[in-house]
């Protein structure tokens, strides 16, 4: 019966690992970070659930004539801010988990998001 005590150690760092990923999930999402397109012409903001929290544009981007570039713009900024708070929240795991690289991990970490 020795393997339930390993069993029981087991589970024991499976739990402590979910408390660990729900909180790196609440501290995720009080983190932001920007990117910006067009020199800085369209800002976006987005938390680190991806969730776009801010967008600025600048007076001067706004061409009645031209708005598929500030369309463009949006798009551009948005999801260059949706990639920095992605790879965020790789570091994270991969802080949480030390490094190992544990197969469906992001999806059970999503579940806490």
């Amino acid at each position: 019966m020795a393997g339930l005590g390993d069993l029981g150690n087991i589970m024991g760092q499976v739990k402590q690992m979910q408390a660990n990923m729900k909180q790196m999930q609440e501290d995720l999402r009080k983190k932001t970070v920007q990117a910006s397109s067009g020199g800085g012409m369209v800002t976006a903001t987005v938390n680190g659930h991806s969730e776009l929290v801010a967008l600025k544009i600048d007076p001067q981007a706004v061409d009645v004539h031209d708005l598929e570039m500030l369309e463009d713009l949006v798009k551009a900024a948005v999801n260059a801010a949706v990639a920095k708070s992605q790879e965020e929240m790789k570091q994270e795991m991969t802080r949480l988990t030390g490094g190992l690289n544990i197969p469906g991990l992001d999806n059970i970490a999503k579940m806490f998001g």
